[in-house]
């Protein structure tokens, strides 16, 4: 493996973010942060040889690649054109891996910004948990042209089990909402299904045990079925994060002129879950909103 590429990392005390952090130090990799507020989370990385920069700024200025790790579009835009940000530098060269999930229209607008300023911006987001993010065995989805995915697929590799070169530039933003799309889909209308269920009158483990057997079966469901035994954790997904998530989905398809009917019902159960209390919670506490909003009794407490 080389370690040619000196990597900045933004974003490294985050859930996801840490253990890519973490897995390119292992890797070998000469490793750079920022660091925000939470500086217990990356404690560990500063011990194991990772150097702190001031500033996106001065990240750049040490780096060939940034890899970027945040909640959304608004945190990106800061840290890539905001003041003291990455393009304030002109780095020439120096390639900018965005992995957060974004709004695809901030994203273009970006990579123009970066073209102008001699640096290339690619979208690279994440699939699976923080659990998988420790192990190095995330999914990731690149958006960029072949070069530049050669480029990047060795070291995005030090943290991802599996690298999906999923188009040109833009591409991996976009596929990436339509994953988490359906994704939300599959919990809100399980939470839904649990609390018409229950107060049908039926066994809710019944539904579980039969789903579990068939092809409606899948890892988010199982997710959501524990929460039947009290454990709202099976997710590890901020819910308000999966609100904005589908938020950035349903402006993709009216930007296309294309009705999201399904996708606009999925966005607002996710802000009534959150208007309820819910939404720094995980995901799974969508079961919890329909247990307001219902009547029905499905968390054991």
């Amino acid at each position: 493996m080389s370690t040619t590429e000196r990597i900045g990392f933004i974003g490294a005390s985050g859930l996801m973010g840490h253990g890519m952090a973490r897995n390119l130090l292992a890797k070998g990799y000469p490793l750079a942060l920022t660091v925000h507020r939470n500086r217990e989370r990356v404690a560990d990385l500063l011990a194991a040889g990772a150097t702190e920069a001031p500033s996106p700024a001065a990240l750049a200025a040490q780096s060939s690649i940034v890899f970027i790790c945040v909640t959304g579009s608004p945190q990106v835009e800061a840290v890539v054109s905001g003041a003291d940000g990455l393009l304030s530098m002109k780095r020439q060269g120096l390639t900018i891996v965005d992995c957060s999930t974004s709004e695809p229209d901030s994203t273009a607008k970006l990579r123009a910004l970066a073209a102008d300023a001699g640096a290339s911006l690619v979208d690279a987001p994440l699939a699976r948990t923080p659990v998988e993010a420790e192990l190095g065995r995330l999914n990731v989805m690149v958006g960029a042209d072949a070069a530049t995915f050669a480029q990047l697929e060795p070291v995005i590799r030090a943290f991802a089990e599996n690298v999906f070169h999923v188009g040109g530039p833009g591409a991996g933003h976009i596929v990436k909402l339509l994953n988490n799309f359906i994704a939300q889909a599959i919990c809100t209308a399980t939470a839904e299904a649990f609390a018409v269920g229950q107060r049908a009158g039926i066994d809710v483990g019944k539904l579980v045990e039969l789903v579990s057997a068939g092809a409606v079966n899948s890892g988010l469901f199982q997710a959501m079925a524990k929460t039947l035994t009290g454990d709202l954790g099976g997710l590890k997904f901020e819910l308000d994060n999966a609100r904005k998530d589908v938020r950035y989905y349903t402006h993709l398809a009216e930007n296309l002129s294309i009705p999201t009917v399904v996708g606009e019902a999925v966005h607002q159960s996710l802000a009534l879950a959150s208007a309820l209390g819910h939404g720094k919670k995980y995901v799974p506490s969508l079961v919890e909103a329909q247990e307001q909003l219902t009547g029905a009794k499905i968390v054991p407490r």
